[in-house]
């Protein structure tokens, strides 16, 4: 299946920084890919060099022919004075009928906040209208930039179960950032961990037990699978690849995104890298 998102060789730079280097990803459709890594490990300017909104300083990021992006930031700066109802903030700068607003809030499991103004909403409320607002544009790409951020895991693990119901309600690929080890890594079909470069991919199980990954995070989050457990999960084995984007572009409910049986042998190249399989 041809890829909505295909990144090849992307390297940005901040200044002298090289913030990402040679980072291959494609972006399938109907697929959840969620991208973990620490503080500074380049998460927000992948999405942003997706969005176009970076200048890349090597390699190339191809989108499908007039795809739809739906953007949730990570926190919206606006004044706490500003008089702005909820029905207001979801017609910028596109005006959208009322009822398209309605059901936007509805699907986004946040009806009847449209008379309500921006300032008064909680933090969970304020991610969903968000969620509602992306929605509105019906994406064929969501991206999320540390969604829950501010949310307890109890709010974090309901967001991503919504994010799942649209995801099968729509059809739509679904992008991620999070450091939220304890909910996100179920709620995945594919999970990159980045710092600065990709380390390794793969199925959250997969991602969870290599060396690169516990190398950034530690062991101390083995009980994080436990929390909120993803519908996709199944008794085949699950391979953790470095992500060349060759195997990136499958849909999530073929078999052609996991491995099954015996892993392959990594190349000495990919052992270089850090390709766990």
């Amino acid at each position: 299946m041809s890829a909505l998102v295909a990144i090849e060789g992307l390297r940005v730079r901040h200044g002298a920084q090289t913030v990402l280097d040679d980072v291959d990803l494609r972006i399938a459709k109907g697929e959840i890919v969620t991208v973990l890594g620490p503080n500074g490990s380049g998460k927000t300017t992948l999405m942003r060099a997706i969005l176009g909104a970076v200048p890349l300083a090597g390699g190339r990021i191809t989108h499908a022919p007039r795809l739809r992006i739906g953007y949730v930031p990570q926190k919206l700066a606006l004044s706490p004075s500003l008089p702005l109802s909820v029905s207001r903030f979801l017609s910028l700068p596109t005006r959208r009928s009322v009822r398209a607003c309605r059901a936007a809030l509805a699907e986004a499991d946040v009806a009847g906040l449209e008379t309500r103004e921006i300032a008064s909403l909680s933090g969970g409320q304020l991610q969903r209208v968000l969620l509602a607002r992306a929605l509105l544009g019906d994406p064929q790409l969501l991206i999320l930039d540390e969604p829950t951020t501010g949310l307890d895991q109890p709010g974090a693990a309901e967001f991503y179960r919504r994010i799942e119901t649209l995801r099968a309600a729509r059809g739509c690929a679904v992008l991620m950032v999070s450091h939220d080890l304890h909910v996100v890594m179920s709620a995945s079909d594919r999970v990159i961990c980045l710092n600065g470069h990709i380390c390794c991919s793969g199925s959250p199980q997969a991602v969870a037990s290599a060396p690169e990954y516990r190398a950034l995070f530690g062991t101390g989050t083995g009980g994080a699978l436990a929390l909120y457990r993803h519908s996709h999960d199944h008794s085949h084995d699950h391979g953790c690849d470095h992500d060349h984007g060759h195997s990136d572009g499958a849909d999530p409910g073929g078999g052609a995104g996991h491995a099954h049986g015996a892993p392959a042998r990594p190349s000495a190249q990919e052992t270089r890298r850090g390709v766990v399989r």
